[in-house]
């Protein structure tokens, strides 16, 4: 980006110079002149012209791989992560329901339970 700012300024820059000294040494009348330079800061100004527009497609061609590549990159990234929360939870179901079977056991062996007394709810 900063070489074809160069460009463009070594662009203009070179066209002033060029303008100013085609004044000086001008053995034509000043209608040539001024109709050779006007012809001149046309060619110029095309130039800038076609130059940005080359410019600006080349960003907007980058523009949209890195927003191609961005979302590409962020579906892995999600898709890895959805996986990882299903491993998670699939652990996390596991151990509850070994702790459930533990508190069952727990609450079957406990001493002084009595037929007539409604059984203790299981604390999870």
């Amino acid at each position: 980006m900063a070489n074809t700012g160069n460009t463009l300024l070594a662009l203009i820059t070179g066209a002033a110079i060029g303008a100013g000294i085609g004044l000086l040494y001008a053995p034509d009348s000043g209608d040539n002149t001024r109709k050779k330079l006007k012809k001149d800061a046309q060619e110029a100004q095309n130039k800038l012209n076609k130059r940005y527009h080359e410019t600006s497609s080349n960003l907007s061609e980058k523009a949209k791989k890195a927003r191609v590549d961005f979302e590409q990159r962020l579906e892995e990234t999600l898709s890895s992560a959805s996986h990882k929360a299903d491993d998670i939870l699939a652990a996390m179901e596991t151990k509850l329901e070994d702790l459930r079977k533990q508190n069952a056991k727990l609450q079957k062996d406990k001493p002084g339970k009595s037929s007539g007394n409604k059984p203790d709810k299981a604390v999870v």
